[in-house]
């Protein structure tokens, strides 16, 4: 065996030894000037401190692992479903209701009209004795919910559900002002609230919401002065001009059955199957709207059914808790109240799981 190659297999096993009982080995200077073989770039890799994962030669480099995607929750729906500035405070009137129905009190974008159900004092006795009403819907989901499935119990206990308490469905809701802020809200994450504080300045220095009518007035290099990108001032200015033509309608909006406001909005640019299923929820009030591409309502419901959503699986890039069709079988059992309890499967690990046990 010649000199030369007794001084490198005596430098490899060196750098070996040192991977092997060294944290950080020193670096090992080259004795040739030949391209270094895959193994030797690997280990250099290693003595240089460039691994993330333990030194040892006989393990593949660990990569770094791969977060979820951001889930959108009911925390990203904040502008979505926030009260009306600059209007007069809602009186909370109790109100016929209907789990297949719109809930909350619309408002026109353009006149401010109300749009709401009808006082329960303008129904005949007969009829409302037995009717569902703001005022006690949210109880009627909420046993139906710990009927079909007991183990809800101490998550409903633990979090009350603001959304559809007669407080709640007594909110007023301007359909264009909902839908706009969603858009929004896609866009810029933290800064969203500042993005709509900046769109609501170009028309109004009293924070009113504009009107459809005076959005189309404006051109989308101006919209974008608030901080909109150009694709989400073209958003905006095409859902303006869907309400100014009459296309969309609140009126549309309250009355018609869900699987028609759901394909009447889908078909606006912006607006994806996700935001439409939130407004039909969050604004419109529908108490049986149901998500499948929520990942937050996903793995909530992954969790109630007792599994370590802490293993994630990552099958071909995507992330699967549950899939779509055991979670549209799972939630078929809480019809017709299916929003309730989605909204608390964004809520079931707030709950100790433990708890559980005792409605087993």
């Amino acid at each position: 065996m010649s000199l030369r190659r007794s001084n490198r297999l005596s430098v490899a096993s060196s750098v070996k030894e040192d991977l092997t009982n060294v944290p950080t080995p020193p670096k090992i200077a080259n004795t040739s000037r030949k391209r270094k073989s895959a193994p030797q770039e690997s280990m250099e890799s290693l003595a240089n401190g460039n691994d993330t994962g333990p030194s040892t030669p006989k393990r593949k480099k660990a990569s770094m692992p791969i977060l979820p995607p951001v889930t959108p929750t009911p925390a990203a729906i904040g502008l979505m479903s926030a009260p009306l500035k600059g209007m007069p405070a809602a009186s909370r009137v109790n109100r016929l209701a209907a789990p297949d129905g719109t809930n909350a009190t619309l408002l026109t974008p353009e006149t401010h009209s109300v749009i709401a159900a009808k006082p329960l004092d303008e129904v005949s006795p007969t009829k409302a004795s037995n009717a569902k009403t703001t005022a006690n819907i949210l109880g009627d989901a909420l046993a139906h919910l710990i009927k079909v499935e007991p183990k809800m119990k101490p998550i409903i206990d633990k979090h009350p559900c603001k959304v559809f308490s007669p407080a709640g469905l007594a909110e007023e809701v301007d359909p264009f002002n909902s839908l706009v802020s969603g858009i929004i809200s896609q866009q810029a994450g933290a800064a969203a609230k500042s993005i709509k504080a900046k769109f609501v300045g170009l028309f109004n220095s009293d924070s009113l919401f504009p009107t459809p009518s005076q959005v189309c007035a404006i051109d989308i290099p101006t919209l974008r002065t608030a901080g909109l990108s150009q694709r989400k001032a073209e958003y905006v200015h095409g859902l303006a001009e869907k309400f100014n033509s009459g296309e969309l309608t609140t009126s549309m909006l309250f009355n018609a059955p869900y699987e028609e406001v759901f394909e009447e909005l889908i078909k606006v640019r912006g607006l994806g199957k996700w935001s439409v299923e939130m407004f039909a929820c969050f604004s419109l009030k529908r108490m049986d709207v149901f998500s499948t591409g929520d990942l937050g309502v996903q793995r909530g419901m992954a969790a109630f059914k007792g599994r370590d959503v802490a293993k994630l699986k990552n099958g071909k890039g995507k992330w699967k808790y549950m899939s779509e069709k055991e979670m549209e079988e799972m939630a078929e059992n809480f019809r017709p109240y299916r929003s309730v309890f989605m909204w608390y499967m964004w809520r079931v690990e707030d709950v100790d799981i433990s708890s559980f046990d005792q409605y087993n």
